[in-house]
């Protein structure tokens, strides 16, 4: 059971409340359109309330205050976990982030998507006038004021974050990235009424349906594992009347496995890797290397010469390419291509910890850089303006180089292969 976080909320003055009867005409005394937010369950002497809510939207915010005002429950559970809460709740948080280690720990992919998606809320939310999370900080608020419990439901980001890559391909995980990427660009303008019409229990059926269609294998640790792991979370939450406000895509699901037998240590664990993708990290290698071992012995000088060319010529050009789109500097560029033939051969090396230490060595990211993340990420030309985030582009692209030379490298051995035999 998680107790109240201990970070500090923001400091803004909280809203002076009025104690309200907690009895059954708490949800009752509220609107129509209030209480269409709300799914109330029932078990015994407990009961919880569920607001369905949009994660930018001031009438979520607003439903938030009302409920909870009106129900005056014991606790108050957000859909979040403590990495999400801080970030949301910590106004110093990038000034601790070092990019060193960043790309020493190989989390330059994960701190790259969180940015990507966190920059579009943001740029949704500054069209409606709302922080994104602000229905969330709200929740908190009122929670201290009133002295209930807060109690953070959401599993770890990380794990979810973790889960979904593994969840996914190769050729999947680079078009999810150019969605994210594209995200920063895209879109247009949305109004509140859009974003309210999410909530309407049609439209999330509906895109909930095109999400488990178009990425099944996105959708169930993104949202299904989360809905599990929630209500069991919410099932152990202290007090007799809980209110729990999360994103109303999750309602449906969670109403629906309410009371399902729920395994929440097998929703954390990440999945290891299989035996097949084990051995095929060192059969590759291994298999390049006996390629040319046999080329010289069956062949000659002339066709190892061919097969390291095949090789080694397509990891250069592709590492080195992608990493000077990606904007690097010429160093970095150089190292990129002399490394990523070298790493490519060896599974316990990646080509991105090279080029993000020398990128970062060469534009020494300051604090203001990292101050400035949250403005910057708000278009691509701040991703590349900005000296922290441009290290972080110049290493992911670096990786996605390297892979594709990796395998265009083996298609051309195996031509050469198919010639010579």
């Amino acid at each position: 059971m998680q107790d109240a976080p201990t970070s500090e909320l923001p400091s803004e003055e909280a809203p002076v409340l009025t104690p309200v009867d907690a009895g059954p005409s708490g949800i009752e005394s509220l609107s129509d359109a209030v209480r269409k937010s709300v799914t109330t369950i029932t078990r015994g002497d407990k009961t919880w309330h569920i607001i369905g809510t949009a994660h930018v939207s001031e009438e979520s915010v607003n439903d938030v205050r009302k409920v909870i005002e009106a129900v005056n429950p014991d606790t108050v559970a957000i859909e979040l976990c403590d990495t999400r809460y801080n970030s949301l709740t910590d106004e110093n948080r990038w000034e601790k982030l070092n990019i060193f280690e960043v790309i020493r720990e190989g989390k330059t992919l994960m701190l790259l998507a969180n940015l990507a998606i966190g920059a579009y809320q943001r740029r949704i939310g500054a069209q409606l006038g709302v922080k994104p999370g602000a229905e969330m900080i709200e929740a908190a608020k009122i929670a201290q004021d009133t002295g209930a419990t807060l109690y953070l439901a959401d599993r770890d980001i990380q794990i979810t974050l973790k889960r979904t890559w593994q969840n996914i391909g190769f050729f999947k995980r680079m078009a999810l990235l150019g969605g994210i990427l594209d995200s920063l660009t895209g879109g247009g303008d949305v109004d509140a009424e859009t974003i309210e019409e999410l909530k309407e229990a049609e439209q999330l059926s509906s895109m909930l349906e095109a999400l488990s269609k178009e990425l099944p294998e996105v959708k169930g640790p993104l949202i299904d594992e989360r809905d599990l792991y929630m209500v069991s979370k919410l099932r152990e939450a202290p007090g007799n009347t809980i209110v729990a406000v999360v994103g109303a895509g999750h309602v449906p699901g969670m109403k629906k496995h309410f009371d399902d037998e729920i395994d929440r240590a097998q929703l954390t664990t990440l999945k290891p890797p299989s035996r097949w993708v084990k051995s095929l990290k060192w059969a590759i290698p291994a298999a390049v290397l006996l390629a040319f071992v046999w080329g010289f012995m069956q062949h000659g000088q002339e066709s190892l010469q061919s097969l390291i060319t095949a090789w080694v010529l397509p990891n250069i050009i592709f590492a080195a390419l992608l990493t000077l789109l990606a904007g690097a500097k010429l160093p970095t560029v150089v190292v990129a291509g002399i490394a990523s033939p070298i790493t490519s051969l060896n599974p316990l090396l990646n080509v991105g910890m090279p080029v993000g230490f020398c990128e970062a060595w060469l534009r020494k990211p300051t604090v203001a850089d990292a101050e400035r993340i949250a403005d910057d990420v708000q278009s691509i030309k701040g991703f590349y303006k900005n000296a922290f985030t441009r290290t972080l582009l110049v290493t992911v692209a670096s990786i996605i180089g390297s892979a594709l030379g990796a395998w265009v490298g083996i298609g051309w051995m195996g031509s050469i292969f198919a010639s010579i035999s």
